[in-house]
């Protein structure tokens, strides 16, 4: 059942005022793949409008902060933790985006998860596209999330 419309399919946000607080977490991440100018822009902080890697870190956890303003269903959330980590592929010319997001409530933070990494690698891309409109993001999802009713998952791997 989708908990997110009721008996008569209208949309709704979820009533989740009978839920016991809890510490939950989530992760997502995603990859943007780009040309090797861009690369060597982004690994060496070398772009003309500063560092990329830092103002996309900073935009995730703001998109992170925003997501129940963009989302129309999701809870405005007391977020006590969040933060976006890279990982660079010199193989692959791969940046991948980790959001990870901490809160003490009664629902989860998946989708601030999730919006963090989008936010973040759209920032590599509108940073670096005059260099290579080509990129491409890819492959977003949940990694794991812990935590509420539904217990702890984890992506196989």
């Amino acid at each position: 059942m989708l908990t997110h419309f009721d008996e008569n399919g209208n949309a709704r946000m979820v009533d989740v005022s009978d839920k016991e607080k809890s510490e939950r977490i989530a992760v997502a991440r995603g990859t943007i793949y780009v040309n090797e100018e861009v690369f060597e822009v982004v690994k060496y902080g070398k772009s003309k409008k500063g560092d990329v890697l830092n103002v996309a870190r900073i935009a995730g956890i703001m998109g992170i902060k925003k997501t129940s303003e963009l989302i129309p269903m999701c809870h405005p959330l007391m977020i006590t933790q969040a933060s976006i980590e890279f990982e660079i592929d010199e193989n692959r010319l791969g940046i991948t985006a980790y959001s990870t997001v901490k809160v003490s409530g009664q629902t989860g933070v998946e989708m601030e998860a999730l919006t963090g990494v989008n936010i973040a690698l759209l920032t590599i891309y509108d940073m670096c596209k005059a260099l290579d409109r080509s990129m491409r993001i890819t492959d977003i999802f949940l990694v794991e999330k812990n935590g509420g009713k539904s217990g702890n998952y984890k992506v196989e791997k």
